[in-house]
């Protein structure tokens, strides 16, 4: 269990602990519990020393998103343990099963449903500013960008009408000009999605978080939401904007969902080989939805079919 008896001398709130269970879903670095105290329950997250500095600026994060009512974990505690080299945060725990587990045993109806309300939180995640200091997220984003897409060039896999997604990107970066600086989670899925008794119960595993245009977090309806439940995927744009898209959110979303189809090959060649078809096998999916970025609106999103 890894350091854990020693974590509960050092750490008070851990001293009460009936029992500490391993958690092995995810793919954070981190070391996961479920620590019990009676019937109470929290999530102690072990990691390296070296990124306790981000871990702090994530545990501050989420205490000042508890100002927007936003339905997460809370931080309870924080701090290092000099000569285990580790440090540790502890949340309060959020109880339900994965919106990716759920999904499957829902109606359309309640899967949409679900997504409506998934969407209004994320709402509430974007309120929070990043600092002035940050860059323009244009300068970051198009850096970024043109990184992967050298990379890509290199990587000898090659995604068909590849010369048509760059040409795309090329012609419409404009937009993201002047967009705003905001958190973003950066990792809003179906598996960070807690749901319960069919509703949504809160969202997890904040540790990729980052700056930027918040609508850039919905490139994972394209990559993962979209594959597992398209009523879920409709319900988090419908819920996002109160049922009002506007009108340059499509063109928005078809720039991000493109410039990650060369950051996913690059990503997925250098940390996952292994799913390198199955990663493919899903852009091609993307592609068709847009006709190759023909069209913006992609051809699953019917928001009406869901409207009573």
């Amino acid at each position: 269990m890894d350091h854990i008896p020693t974590l509960q001398k050092k750490i008070e709130l851990l001293q009460n602990a009936s029992k500490i269970e391993r958690l092995t879903k995810g793919y954070s670095p981190d070391k996961k519990f479920v620590v019990y105290e009676d019937d109470k329950k929290c999530l102690l997250r072990v990691g390296n020393i070296e990124g306790f500095e981000k871990k702090k600026s994530e545990f501050n994060i989420l205490n000042e998103l508890q100002q927007y009512n936003v339905q997460s974990s809370k931080p309870i505690n924080i701090g290092v343990i000099d000569d285990l080299g580790v440090c540790y945060t502890i949340y309060s725990y959020l109880d339900g099963i994965d919106a990716k587990e759920a999904m499957p045993t829902l109606t359309d109806q309640e899967q949409y449903k679900i997504g409506m309300e998934a969407g209004e939180q994320l709402t509430r995640i974007h309120l929070y500013k990043a600092p002035p200091t940050m860059d323009t997220w244009y300068t970051r984003a198009m850096k970024k960008h043109y990184r992967y897409l050298e990379a890509y060039k290199t990587c000898g896999i090659k995604i068909k009408n590849d010369e048509k997604i760059i040409d795309f990107i090329e012609s419409n970066k404009h937009s993201l000009k002047n967009r705003p600086n905001h958190f973003q989670h950066d990792d809003f899925h179906l598996e960070n999605i807690i749901v319960k008794n069919k509703r949504y119960v809160g969202v997890i595993d904040f540790n990729n978080f980052d700056w930027g245009d918040p609508l850039h977090d919905f490139v994972k309806v394209a990559f993962s939401q979209r594959g597992l439940s398209v009523p879920f995927s409709i319900g988090q744009v419908q819920g996002y904007f109160d049922h009002n898209v506007p009108k340059d959110f499509w063109q928005l979303y078809s720039v991000y969902v493109g410039m990650v189809i060369f950051s996913s090959v690059v990503w997925c060649l250098r940390f996952s080989p292994e799913q390198l078809d199955e990663m493919i096998e899903r852009l091609y999916v993307i592609l068709e939805d847009h006709k190759n970025f023909e069209i913006l609106k992609p051809a699953w999103y019917e928001p009406n079919m869901f409207l009573s």
